[in-house]
């Protein structure tokens, strides 16, 4: 059975599989060669401005994720993205790669909660 997987891009070592970017700005210091990946999902990461707004910082995590919800529910591309990852896992597991540095406090737990209700 395939499934979906939570890493951040820096990890030394990722397991095999579909290589899917949710970040909207490119990875400091990571070479397009060394991510081999084979989606940058840019357009279902948080808005600039609500990226900006929570800056990290983990007393705004709350709030934080309800925003970021209703902005995957109002986001046109994210019907085409849950295909795209199911069409995927037919196949092979999925990585959803991350940059951020805090693993509890980012955008992609939240968005790795919201994908595990829908796929």
């Amino acid at each position: 059975m395939t499934k979906l997987i939570l890493k951040r891009i820096y990890d030394k070592e990722l397991p095999a599989g579909y290589r899917v970017l949710v970040d909207r700005l490119w990875p400091r210091g990571m070479s397009k060669v060394r991510a081999q990946l084979d989606l940058w999902a840019k357009q279902i990461a948080p808005s600039a401005e609500l990226r900006k707004w929570f800056s990290h910082d983990p007393a705004k995590y709350p709030e934080f994720k309800n925003k970021y919800l209703d902005e995957i529910n109002n986001n046109p591309y994210t019907e085409e993205f849950l295909n795209e990852l199911k069409a995927a896992l037919k196949t092979q597991d999925v990585l959803i790669l991350y940059s951020a540095k805090d693993e509890e406090h980012n955008d992609a737990v939240v968005l790795m909660e919201y994908l595990n209700t829908k796929i």
